[in-house]
């Protein structure tokens, strides 16, 4: 039982918690048998929902009832004392009696309580918040979503080597393509910040990734680049964009293809297709942002996602773990 990746989950964050969570895993261990679940929360509730489903010796439930509301700020989540569920799944990876954590809960809160538990990798000043995008040719890394309103050129360059190594850890037979976000694709464009680190990848010699240049906004989901750097207030609009731009673009494909009786004809010919186009804008399948930069990995699950979302977002977790992400930043990073 010691090759099991040991995953730390806060079983009482996010929406419908902890049924979604507990059902989550079941669906995770059904098809995957490589982890080993160190679930804090409720006792009672949690027991309930996953005795005879999950042989024992694959999970160990910590009981509390002390929990992070979706509501309070992060100083408050911090202020609810040491024995929340999200607090002490965080402090689970900091003992190392896990090797990953994942919460569906409050995101601020979560990032405020691993920066006080967790350290910094040497030499990486930021953590960054990072996700999976879809593209044309599989899937891309993005970074940072929003824990960073403002950066420097080294924090870029760390974002770079970060994506890098993450995008490794979870595709270990490609090496990624990295690209700056930026307003054009000429090197005269954009601020200085940008412009200073385009001219440190440029000069850097890697041999974890190939240094892309530029990308503008409208070729994030052309596949030719694999992970893309932003300041996290870049990141988070772009996010925020394609997530709703993804959103309008399959509602209005179902009132076309269900307002009318040529247009139910139209759904019912191309049914395939369409299954194939839902199923690929599924955001399911890209739950779960990474927190990266400090010493243990973070996984943040969505909180409004079902439970095959969090499943998905395990098995992220394994994948992290299986490809020694710190050990790739720690590597690459000077």
């Amino acid at each position: 039982m010691n090759d099991l990746v040991k995953i730390a989950v806060d079983a009482m964050g996010g929406d419908g918690s902890p049924d979604k969570i507990i059902e989550g895993i079941i669906h995770n261990h059904s098809s995957n048998k490589e982890n080993f679940f160190k679930i804090f929360g409720d006792k009672n509730k949690i027991e309930n929902l996953i005795k005879n489903k999950i042989d024992k010796k694959f999970y160990e439930i910590i009981n509390t009832l002390n929990v992070v509301k979706s509501t309070d700020s992060p100083l408050e989540a911090a202020k609810r004392g040491k024995d929340t569920s999200m607090w002490l799944s965080i402090e689970s990876v900091k003992i190392k009696e896990s090797d990953i954590v994942i919460s569906a809960g409050n995101t601020g809160a979560l990032l405020v309580i691993a920066k006080l538990n967790l350290k910094m990798i040497e030499n990486i000043d930021k953590p960054a918040l990072s996700a999976l995008w879809p593209n044309k040719k599989g899937m891309s890394v993005v970074l940072d979503l929003g824990a960073n309103i403002e950066c420097n050129s080294k924090n870029l360059v760390d974002f770079s080597i970060m994506g890098a190594s993450l995008y490794k850890s979870l595709y270990p037979n490609e090496n990624p393509n990295v690209a700056l976000l930026n307003i054009g694709s000429e090197e005269v464009k954009g601020n200085e910040v940008i412009k200073e680190t385009f001219q440190i990848l440029n000069k850097k010699r890697s041999n974890n990734f190939n240094f892309s240049g530029y990308i503008e906004g409208n070729q994030l989901m052309n596949g030719i680049v694999n992970v893309i750097v932003s300041d996290g207030f870049t990141g988070n609009v772009a996010l925020k964009t394609a997530e709703g731009t993804a959103n309008f673009i399959t509602d209005e494909l179902k009132k076309a293809l269900t307002g009318n009786l040529l247009g139910k004809i139209s759904s019912f010919i191309n049914l395939y297709n369409l299954k194939k186009f839902k199923k690929r804008l599924d955001p399911r399948l890209y739950n779960g942002a990474i927190f990266i930069g400090l010493d243990a990995p973070v996984v943040k699950s969505h909180g409004g996602t079902d439970f095959i979302g969090f499943s998905n977002s395990l098995d992220v977790c394994n994948k992290i773990v299986k490809g020694n992400l710190i050990d790739k930043i720690t590597s690459n990073i000077n």
